[in-house]
């Protein structure tokens, strides 16, 4: 009698290799991908709604959802990383405030003045200015002092809150920033922040050019404009018994009237401005209405400031030079 092997014997059961994990080819596995039925090891299952999904279907099936939006478009996230962002910036200007003592005079919202041979600040209306002395400030094309200002606050033994001052604005920032950042998304609300910050230092240059001003309060005032103009649109109470946003507005309205009132009003105009076009955009075309408004609000700012610049060098000759 022959000997038949028991792979050519045609009643024999057919032997199937196990089945592996098609990412890791090593590792045996018998469960599959719901979405696309290859198998998965225990490190590639992904929890589903059914099942498991491998990482490729997952991260295909993220692509395909749209991102879920608030009531003005932006996108929603559960962590308010720009208003982070922002106090983590104003504390280290304090430090680098702290560390040397001329950043304030360098980044200060200051319109014109002249830098005299002993350090000083003065003012000039003369008509050709001194050989010792040189001009600085936005009309002299220092342009970054109209947001650079708003990231500065007084030093701890200057000015009369001192280190109150940065407090106080961190923990207004903290307080309503959250709740803007919430409603707008993480774009929309840094153009609100940005330009009532560029609104305050804008009526300041219209105002008081002459002048010095900082601080990160008109800012936080259009940001609290914006709110209430959002919470207006949506049928809230702005307050709404908040202890902590009532305390806030109290803290804005004192400082305003002890520091630089004028921007802490052009932030507020600025916030109105910026959440009126944010909040009363339309549905269709939301984004674009929105994008189309903030850019008219910046263009508005940046024509004043224009102005104010011309005004300024036909007043002072010697600023052409």
């Amino acid at each position: 009698m022959n000997a038949t092997h028991a792979a050519d014997d045609p009643q024999s059961p057919e032997v199937r290799p196990d089945p592996v994990c098609f990412r890791h080819p090593q590792r045996e596995s018998h469960i599959r991908c719901t979405r696309c039925e290859r198998y998965i090891c225990p490190d590639c299952m992904r929890d589903a709604a059914v099942g498991y999904q491998c990482p490729e279907c997952v991260k295909a099936g993220n692509q395909d959802m749209r991102p879920v939006r608030t009531q003005f478009g932006g996108r929603v996230s559960s962590v308010p990383f720009v208003t982070y962002a922002l106090i983590a910036l104003n504390v280290l200007a304090y430090l680098a405030e702290l560390a040397r003592k001329t950043v304030i005079d360098d980044f200060c919202m200051r319109g014109l003045a002249v830098v005299g041979p002993d350090g000083g600040y003065y003012r000039f209306s003369g008509y050709v200015l001194p050989p010792d002395f040189h001009p600085v400030g936005v009309a002299h094309g220092e342009w970054y002092r109209l947001i650079s200002s708003a990231f500065l606050h007084q030093q701890p033994t200057e000015g009369r809150f001192g280190i109150a001052h940065i407090l106080m604005n961190m923990f207004s920032l903290w307080v309503v920033g959250r709740v803007v950042e919430e409603r707008l998304g993480a774009l929309r609300y840094l153009a609100v922040y940005l330009l009532s910050a560029l609104g305050g230092s804008a009526l300041v240059y219209l105002l008081e050019p002459t002048g010095a001003a900082i601080g990160a309060s008109g800012a936080i005032f259009g940001l609290t404009a914006a709110y209430f103009v959002l919470s207006r649109r949506l049928h809230h109470d702005p307050l709404g018994g908040n202890r902590q946003l009532v305390s806030m507005v109290i803290w804005l309205v004192v400082s305003a009237g002890i520091t630089s009132w004028q921007g802490h009003l052009g932030g507020l105009l600025t916030g109105l401005a910026t959440g009126a076009v944010i909040a009363f955009a339309p549905a269709k075309q939301r984004g674009a209405v929105q994008a189309a408004g903030l850019a008219a609000v910046l263009m508005v700012l940046v024509m004043l400031v224009v102005l104010k610049t011309v005004d300024l060098t036909d007043a002072n000759p010697w600023l052409a030079g």
